[in-house]
């Protein structure tokens, strides 16, 4: 009997639906043994435009009941900073316990990489990050807001469950085939002596619980040195909110841009969403130059997640393949058209 997925499909602003349209020409090219229900949610900035809303209840019910979240972008020049993004993304991240962010930096064999001394095969690593408390929780305020006297405050929550069970999925990860049994602890516990020392001794006591796992520590100012430097020594990356926001861009950069990085807000246990992590990219919207690895990337994280490695090996395949083929993974820099990179997963895939 075929397996049947129910997908969450939101294209949301900008790009979102050129990139997210790739990606389900993809997946219906290599879905056999399973099928995929996909179900459109039209929210973002033009509904919020039109109605005020930014996620209904009625969605939010709704994305509780599906195997699946696949998020093109959210983002509209008309709407102010933070409006959509923690009315929309962080309240489903939220609401569905969404608690590790994955971002897996991975460069393809034959790409062109930023760092001269860096080659491609150097490039092999997942972060996880804490994607539920930390800056983001917020928490703070203001007080005298508008004066001379103005005092904004923002709190980093970090609770012991909540950095346990982040840390907890990093190193069993660091234990799945094709991993190297390492763990780094990225962290400020020099300065961040309240936060950090509880990151510190969570670390320290969940390793006894995976003495195959080898461990390190890097300040995450250090991080960022070794990402250029010595990309090699990561293997499985561990930080918090904020941190792991900041790294995972670099981290980005690194395996060939924003146009090749994807990633997974995760409940192990419940639904999860996949987005590419480039954003809206307005100047590129219509135009068919925007890259849709991205999103293609975090179909086959989806696939992966539902259980259809078979199929997100074939999607790993077609992007491997349309690397190979394009001049640069930068936007209206890639000698094809949006399409034509999407026919190229696709030819790479069923091959």
């Amino acid at each position: 009997m075929s397996r049947s997925y129910r997908v969450g499909v939101i294209p949301g602003d900008g790009t979102g639906p050129e990139v997210i349209a790739e990606g389900l020409k993809v997946l219906a090219a290599i879905m056999h043994g399973f099928d995929v229900e996909t179900v459109p949610y039209l929210i973002g900035g033009d509904h919020y435009l039109r109605t005020g809303e930014t996620l209904p209840e009625s969605v939010l019910a709704d994305l509780r009941e599906v195997d699946a979240i696949y998020l093109g972008a959210i983002g509209h020049p008309d709407v102010p900073p933070g409006v959509l993004e923690r009315g929309i993304l962080l309240r489903i991240r939220f609401e569905l316990d969404q608690y590790v962010n994955i971002r897996p930096v991975r460069a393809c064999p034959g790409m062109s990489l930023p760092v001269a001394r860096v080659a491609p095969e150097d490039v092999d690593m997942v972060f996880v990050r804490e994607n539920s408390e930390g800056l983001y929780a917020g928490a703070g305020g203001f007080a005298r807001r508008g004066t001379g006297d103005e005092v904004a405050t923002q709190e980093s929550i970090n609770t012991r469950r909540g950095v346990d069970r982040c840390l907890r999925y990093a190193f069993a990860l660091a234990r799945e085939a094709g991993r190297r049994g390492h763990v780094t602890l990225a962290h400020k516990t020099n300065v961040l002596t309240y936060a950090g020392d509880l990151w510190a001794r969570a670390f320290a006591e969940m390793a006894v619980s995976y003495p195959d796992v080898s461990t390190d520590y890097v300040h995450v100012d250090a991080a960022c040195v070794y990402l250029v430097e010595d990309p090699s020594r990561f293997d499985v990356v561990v930080t918090d909110n904020m941190f792991g926001d900041i790294l995972t861009d670099l981290g980005a950069a690194l395996q060939g841009g924003m146009g090749v990085a994807a990633g997974a807000n995760l409940n192990p246990t419940g639904v999860s969403m996949f987005e590419p992590i480039g954003g809206t990219a307005p100047d590129h919207v219509g135009r068919g130059t925007i890259n849709p690895l991205a999103a293609i990337g975090a179909l086959e994280l989806m696939l992966r997640n539902l259980g259809e490695r078979d199929a997100a090996d074939r999607v790993e395949a077609g992007v491997s393949f349309a690397v190979s083929k394009m001049h640069s993974m930068r936007a209206a820099e890639m000698g094809f058209s949006t399409s034509e990179v999407g026919d190229l997963v696709v030819e790479g895939a069923t091959r």
